[in-house]
C-alpha cells in the first residue's frame, strides 16, 4: 500500500499516513477554507485502509489550533478510526497537546468521549 500526505501551509496541518505501517499523523494549524473539502481526501485513505488494515494503527493528532468546521471533519476521521477499531485493529489515537494549552486539552477530551477508541493524551513539554 501507499502513503497519504498532504504538505501543511499556514492555513492547513500536514497530513502523513502511511497505510503500510499504520501511522497517521496530522500536525499543524487546520483552519481551511473547505474543510470537507480539504479532509476528503484523508477520510477516502482511511475507507480504503479499512478494507484491509494493519494489526495496530497509531495516530498522532498534533493541532495548535481548528476551526468548528474543521473539528467535524476531525471527528469524521475519528469515526473512521473507530470502525477500523471495532473491526478488530488495535487503533491509538495520541492527542498531543501543549503544557499550558488548555483548549487544545479539552478539545481532545472532548473527542475522547465521543470516541470508543483507546485515547492518550500527550503533553508536549515546552
Amino acid at each position: 500500500m501507499e502513503k497519504f500526505s498532504i504538505d501543511g501551509t499556514p492555513k492547513t496541518p500536514s497530513i502523513s499516513f502511511d497505510l503500510a505501517s499504520g501511522v497517521l499523523e496530522i500536525k499543524g494549524r487546520s483552519i481551511p477554507e473547505n474543510s470537507i473539502e480539504f479532509y476528503k481526501p484523508l477520510v477516502d485513505s482511511l475507507e480504503k485502509y479499512a478494507g484491509s488494515p494493519k494489526g495496530a494503527t497509531n495516530v498522532n493528532i498534533q493541532l495548535e489550533y481548528f476551526n468548528t468546521s474543521s473539528s467535524k471533519c476531525i471527528l469524521d476521521v475519528f469515526k473512521k478510526l473507530e470502525s477500523i477499531h471495532k473491526g478488530g485493529s488495535a487503533v491509538t489515537i495520541n492527542w498531543h497537546y501543549e503544557e499550558d494549552d488548555e483548549d487544545m486539552l479539552e478539545a481532545g477530551e472532548d473527542y475522547q468521549a465521543i470516541i470508543s477508541v483507546p485515547f492518550k493524551m500527550v503533553q508536549i513539554e515546552e
